[in-house]
């Protein structure tokens, strides 16, 4: 069974998926630079991330998604388990949104140009005006039901355990005073981790929790923080 699965991952996942990621960057690119980035940043990626589940013989359940609304405008915050975090939430979330990015993802061949296009957002965090670069164009993207989505963890595992939420994911919540939506992944790590080549398949599972609304004097950051990390932490799967 294992080399039937090394054989097809090779000379027939691969290529697919390949194929369907050059075609989708392309059309992004295309679509988001002529058109209307808020539909080509989105549904061709999604239609992508499904294909890519499914050839990659990825199962996906969703949890909890009655508790959004499809005209709300969320701050989504998840853990990060592996590179199937970003199939999972792009193709099965089934809301509008824009990725939070580190800057260096620009150079990336195709990838960056796609998101460019798309309009997601990069930041870096390098430098104050970078920061407060990204938190002016999020304040331009957060209206009308768009959303945004970000790992405050900063990055993929690489033991398959939740690390630490960074303060400065929620920087945007905190000064748009804007609801917070905690996600838990579950399955990514098991099926791709940060230093797996090879593709486990198995069952990915998406936990959306109620959102955390802001309070009428405003966040507090610490408590914003504990509280979206205990939210993501008691979905957790062993």
């Amino acid at each position: 069974m294992k080399v039937l699965l090394f054989f097809y991952e090779i000379f027939i996942m691969a290529p697919l998926l390949l194929l369907i990621t050059i075609l989708t960057t392309s059309m992004v690119i295309v679509g988001g630079f002529l058109g209307d980035a808020s539909f080509w940043g989105y549904y061709p990626p999604r239609i992508w991330s499904k294909l890519f589940c499914m050839i990659s013989l990825v199962k996906v359940e969703v949890k909890g998604r009655e508790n959004i609304k499809d005209n709300e405008s969320y701050i989504f915050v998840a853990n990060h388990q592996g590179a199937y975090d970003i199939f999972l939430i792009y193709g099965y979330l089934n809301h509008n949104f824009k990725w939070v990015l580190k800057h260096t993802l620009r150079k990336v061949p195709m990838v960056g140009k796609a998101c460019e296009a798309a309009k997601h957002i990069f930041v870096d965090r390098t430098n104050p005006k970078g920061i407060k670069r990204t938190i002016e164009e999020a304040k331009n993207t957060l209206k009308d039901g768009m959303s945004v989505v970000i790992f405050p963890e900063g990055t993929r595992s690489s033991d398959g355990q939740m690390k630490k939420f960074k303060r400065g994911a929620f920087q945007l919540a905190v000064d748009l005073n804007m609801p917070v939506v905690p996600m838990t992944i579950n399955g990514s790590y098991k099926i791709l981790s940060k230093t797996s080549f090879f593709v486990n398949p198995g069952k990915l599972t998406l936990t959306i929790h109620k959102p955390i609304m802001p309070p009428a004097e405003g966040y507090d950051m610490d408590t914003l923080v504990e509280e979206s990390y205990q939210k993501v932490a008691s979905a957790i799967e062993d």
